[in-house]
């Protein structure tokens, strides 16, 4: 038996497709001072947020970004059906103490820097299938978190090289409704694990590549589109070098994204002004580019139709300590003006 809005393989299509009604971004300062600046609902100069450690300001981002989102909607927390988040740091305990404080109904996610998308997939299929009317779905990063988490204290100054990417003090939140007005959620591509045996921590761009064109590819297939069906094909944080693969990639399986692909961890930070090297990482990084810059430009109908492409890498201090290789997931949306 077939489901029946099941298209091809690893495609769903929503017969009522969920609207995007409000979405919000809170950045940090080095996030506000790159080219995005201005479409971020705010920025918060202070890497603590006012609070006692990196992990509570994270938890701080998340929450203020949740309550920004619900006020732009005019809604309680009582109002929403179910909360979808995730974060980076162990057990998802940004998005964990965040619900806590909610106290909405909560799913938590981990999908590494492909959350947000993950839980856009999520969200519109129980909206589509009738089980929610509002969900509230969300990510979060912050620099200093996952340095410590996943790298070295920043205290070290330890030296990072070319292929690195800037964790990205951020959180994005959106809402999604049955009915009302705005970008609408058409299509989710659900992303297989992926490992080609990278295992460098600092090149996550190489790694997650390979993932982002399995699910492009598959996403073409089933719903027999062309890349020109597109105002645009975003990928989450693949940074210049994961960029540069991933077209590599495309091209091998016979299509062209070189006028229409664009990455949000290029697009959030200026690398010839900002040292960033590779550019943008981190959940925060798709979260808050699409939250803000994408919806921006969706809602002003300079973009029409954008396939979005968050990128994970499925990794862990764990694994990286007993020599794992990283298996990486790329979940897609269509958000359609």
């Amino acid at each position: 038996m077939t489901a029946a809005k099941k298209v091809g393989a690893q495609t769903v299509a929503f017969a009522v497709p969920p609207v995007v009604s409000a979405t919000a971004t809170v950045v940090g300062a080095k996030e506000g001072q790159g080219p995005l600046g201005n479409t971020f609902d705010k920025v918060i100069d202070d890497p603590y947020c006012g609070e006692e450690s990196w992990e509570k300001a994270e938890r701080r981002l998340l929450q203020e970004a949740f309550e920004m989102t619900l006020n732009k909607a005019n809604l309680k927390p009582r109002d929403v059906d179910y909360l979808l988040a995730g974060d980076l740091l162990n057990q998802i305990i940004s998005a964990n103490f965040v619900a806590r404080a909610l106290a909405i109904p909560f799913i938590g996610l981990y999908g590494a820097c492909s959350t947000i998308y993950e839980g856009l997939a999520v969200g519109a299929m129980l909206i589509d299938g009738g089980f929610a009317a509002n969900i509230l779905v969300g990510s979060s990063s912050h620099y200093s978190t996952a340095e410590k988490q996943f790298r070295f204290p920043t205290e070290q100054g330890v030296q990072r090289t070319p292929t690195a990417q800037w964790t990205v003090t951020g959180a994005g939140a959106l809402l999604l409704t049955a009915t009302g007005t705005g970008p609408r959620v058409t299509h989710a591509t659900i992303g297989r694990v992926v490992d080609l045996g990278s295992g460098d921590p600092y090149n996550m761009g190489a790694a997650m590549a390979p993932a982002a064109a399995d699910t492009m590819v598959h996403h073409l297939t089933d719903t027999q589109r062309r890349v020109e069906d597109y105002d645009l094909l975003l990928t989450g944080d693949l940074g210049i070098y994961g960029k540069e693969l991933l077209e590599e990639l495309m091209r091998s399986y016979g299509h062209d994204l070189s006028e229409r692909h664009n990455d949000c961890g290029i697009l959030i930070f200026d690398r010839e002004n900002q040292d960033v090297h590779a550019g943008g990482s981190g959940c925060g990084c798709p979260a808050t580019v699409t939250c803000g810059f994408i919806m921006q430009k969706l809602r002003e109908r300079k973009l029409n139709r954008v396939l979005g492409v968050g990128t994970g890498a499925l990794m862990s201090p764990l694994t990286t300590g007993q020599g794992e290789t990283i298996p990486t997931v790329g979940h897609a949306v269509v958000l359609e003006a």
